[in-house]
């Protein structure tokens, strides 16, 4: 009696082993694209951001640069992007005519607005026209603050490691015409370098196998000039 005790006993842990190898089996793969998600995320959000500032730094001085110093420093310093704004002239509308109720071409026309061409700070601009968004810790959509854009640099996992992405910034010939292009990207094997090294080979593995696919997350290309991310 005491030894069909012993061997249900050990069945019974065996069985509750086995259940639990069978359940990390899952579940392995799972938390991983699950943290792969959230990390493709992570970079996406900063990725986007670093392009809308690439952006308008080609607006405003005709090329991008690959320096994550001048891209954001000279852009929060400078009143350097040049915009037209509308200027009323409320001392030239007749008292009869009501400014809402006609277009701005008729208005610009008859000189009731002017056209007036001005600087302003690019990362103001950015910033009033949405172009900058983040979502803070209670889940509103904000714009990106001074410090998080100067943070925009760094790659956001691992966590207590600190990486730069690579940026890089050129001209290339395209039918005899040379055009500015850039590039910012974080390979894989960086950003996942502490996960499961298996499951990391295993997912590069499954991405190469796209013929001419980074194995990593970028924006823009040193090859051609194109702005896409491959995260889109």
């Amino acid at each position: 009696m005491k030894g069909k005790v012993i061997i249900q006993s050990v069945l019974a842990i065996a069985i509750v082993v086995l259940a639990v190898v069978i359940y990390n089996s899952i579940m392995t793969p799972v938390r991983f694209e699950n943290e792969y998600n959230k990390r493709r995320e992570a970079c996406a959000e900063k990725l986007k951001a670093i392009r809308t500032l690439e952006e308008a730094y080609k607006q405003t001085y005709g090329r991008y640069t690959g320096s994550f110093d001048t891209l954001v420093g000279r852009l929060m310093k400078e009143d350097s992007m040049r915009t037209v704004v509308k200027v009323t002239n409320y001392d030239k509308i007749p008292a009869d005519v009501d400014i809402n109720e006609i277009s701005d071409k008729e208005a610009i026309e008859k000189g009731y607005k002017s056209q007036v061409e001005t600087y302003i700070n690019p990362i103001k601009k950015l910033r009033e026209d949405g172009k900058l968004p983040t979502t803070d810790a209670s889940g509103r959509v904000v714009q990106m603050s001074d410090e998080q854009l100067k943070a925009l640099r760094y790659v956001p996992y691992p966590k207590g490691e600190t990486h730069e992405f690579e940026l890089a910034a050129g001209l290339i010939d395209k039918s005899g015409f040379m055009v500015p292009v850039f590039e910012c990207k974080v390979p894989l094997t960086l950003l996942l370098s502490d996960m499961d090294e298996q499951q990391v080979i295993n997912k590069i593995a499954s991405i190469e196998k796209v013929v001419g696919r980074y194995a990593g997350w970028k924006v823009g290309d040193m090859t051609q000039a194109v702005t896409d991310g491959n995260f889109e």
